[in-house]
């Protein structure tokens, strides 16, 4: 890459989604503000929904009793996404970049089209092949999801992002329908290889792709002191 920016990773392990959407709206602050390079936090959740902006008013994708989601010891939280509905939780690699898009890449679609090669990218350095579906959002194996896409962008800065199924309980996504698409399923990399896949290789994968996708310096954050991420050529 000839112009490079930095991009900070943070591997922030398991976060309770409520506390993710407090970290991410600070760090679109001072990216605003200049304070900080451009972000990407990898994460898992504790079990939650997450209701975009679709679902605001209709909450008919949740199939799911307020007394059954409390059984499942599963979160029901709106957030201020775009799309319908969604589950997160341990086994799913969630990515929030914040990116300023300025001054090239200021174009709504184009950045959920680099994120969905980002991720298949990723996936296939783990031996997964992925694609698009026409006219829908994120990544897919046939006619089964296997990440998941849902952004916000304020004044070219963008938040929230995707969740890839890692080893993630699919059965969960019984209590949806899941992005409101009812005639599709969901996958994980675990069923599709038939292995188990460690956290930390699956987030290099990502760093690697979003790193290319997007022409950005990974540079991993740890505590207040930052040191360098060593990527390999895709």
């Amino acid at each position: 890459m000839d112009v490079a920016r930095e991009m900070q990773v943070r591997r922030l392990g398991l976060l309770p989604y409520g506390e993710a959407l407090e970290l991410q709206a600070q760090l679109v602050e001072d990216r605003k503000a200049g304070r900080v390079p451009d972000q990407l936090l990898l994460l898992e959740h504790p079990p939650v929904i997450t209701l975009g902006v679709k679902a605001r008013k209709d909450r008919s994708n949740v199939l799911a009793t307020p007394e059954s989601l409390s059984a499942a010891g599963v979160e029901l939280f709106e957030t201020g996404r775009g799309g319908d509905v969604t589950y997160h939780g341990p086994g799913q690699l969630v990515g929030y970049p914040i990116l300023d898009l300025r001054p090239d890449r200021c174009d709504v679609h184009r950045y959920v089209r680099d994120l969905e090669e980002a991720l298949i990218l990723a996936a296939a350095t783990l031996g997964v092949t992925s694609g698009r579906l026409e006219g829908l959002t994120g990544t897919w194996v046939g006619t089964e999801k296997l990440a998941a896409i849902g952004v916000r962008i304020s004044r070219w800065v963008t938040s929230h992002g995707f969740a890839l199924n890692v080893s993630t309980n699919l059965s969960h996504f019984d209590l949806i329908v899941p992005c409101g698409i009812a005639d599709k399923g969901v996958t994980s990399l675990e069923r599709l290889t038939g292995s188990h896949w460690a956290m930390d290789r699956v987030e290099d994968s990502i760093i690697e792709a979003m790193s290319r996708v997007f022409e950005r310096v990974p540079v991993r954050k740890a505590g207040h002191v930052a040191s360098e991420v060593s990527v390999k050529q895709l």
